[in-house]
């Protein structure tokens, strides 16, 4: 059998053989025949001194490996770093996970999911625990992002500065979103590739600061589809249907899907609901129609996504390209 030893390990070992031979000469020859002898040392004695040598190399080369720290393959992930963007991972099952100081739902088989809200801030913190205790992190450089500002006029008054009859059923429908948006499911529906869920031409995107009416209003979190009305939408990617809501005051039919470990799509504006609450999904299934209620300037899709309560960009997911054996 055949050993290969690194440049340093062959120099150790002259080293050593030469450390073994002046310790054995020196007491019984001056330094002439200690020359002598290191240079004709050809016997079988010096090749027993090197095999001797060559085993202890091997047995502290195997020590040393054995003994290493092996980075687990948890802190594997892809994603786009930047604000609206989206992290997706895989630890080992067991592991917690955390993003900064707050801890992630980790699949049955591993995997994990977190999202950049449109505003987050640089650098964050990759943090894992494993079942032994060990602990290992990483720093994300989060990619600031700059916003176009986008006046639309036309849209209907009471949705601009709404009554306070108006406000209490805003207060209410809010807090049916919010609590359809923290359902954490065991699904990994996000592993898929995105699709579109309307070949509408784009005239909105996410991030914008909205001026509606001249009025500055909060910003824009979705993608906005143009479309005739009752063009269809369909599911960009399998999920469960969590929230179904035909008149919604600022955003008419409402309609969510939630594709697991808390990342779920919303669609606004919708003229009719094909689907019900508790429903499953597959991708490319028509799960609504484009319409123009609420505050709508006319028909169109306003698809969002989230993660939790953080608000991420639907392009970037549309980015997120896995690879096939993660």
């Amino acid at each position: 059998m055949l050993a290969c030893y690194s440049i340093k390990q062959v120099m150790l070992l002259h080293r050593l053989e030469s450390t073994f031979s002046m310790t054995r000469c020196m007491s019984a020859l001056d330094e002439h025949r200690y020359d002598k002898a290191i240079m004709n040392n050809n016997t079988p004695e010096r090749y027993a001194r090197i095999a001797i040598v060559l085993l202890s190399l091997f047995l502290f080369s195997t020590a040393a490996t054995a003994s290493q720290s092996v980075k687990p393959n948890a802190l594997e992930f892809y994603g786009v770093l930047e604000q609206g963007g989206v992290l997706v991972g895989k630890a080992n099952s067991g592991d917690r996970v955390f993003i900064n100081d707050r801890e992630l739902t980790v699949s049955e088989h591993g995997y994990y999911v977190t999202g950049f809200g449109r505003d987050a801030v640089s650098p964050q913190t990759l943090r894992l625990i494993t079942r032994s205790g060990a602990e290992y992190g990483e720093t994300l450089q989060i990619k600031q992002r700059e916003y176009k500002v986008q006046r639309i006029d036309g849209v209907p008054q009471k949705t601009v500065s709404p009554s306070e009859e108006s406000l209490a059923r805003i207060r209410q429908e809010t807090k049916l979103v919010k609590a359809a948006r923290k359902h954490i499911f065991e699904r990994t529906d996000f592993l898929s590739a995105y699709v579109v869920p309307s070949d509408g031409r784009i005239t909105g995107v996410y991030g914008s600061q909205r001026v509606y009416n001249g009025v500055p209003k909060r910003p824009h979190y979705g993608i906005d589809y143009a479309g005739p009305h009752g063009a269809p939408v369909i599911a960009p990617a399998a999920g469960v249907v969590t929230l179904v809501q035909n008149d919604m005051y600022y955003s008419g039919g409402t309609l969510i899907v939630d594709h697991g470990l808390g990342l779920s799509s919303t669609f606004i504006h919708l003229s009719d609901i094909l689907v019900a609450e508790g429903d499953e999904v597959v991708q490319g299934q028509q799960i609504a129609k484009i319409g123009s209620g609420g505050r709508s300037t006319g028909p169109h899709l306003d698809w969002r996504m989230n993660w939790l309560d953080q608000r991420i960009d639907p392009a970037l997911m549309l980015k997120l390209k896995l690879p096939s054996d993660f």
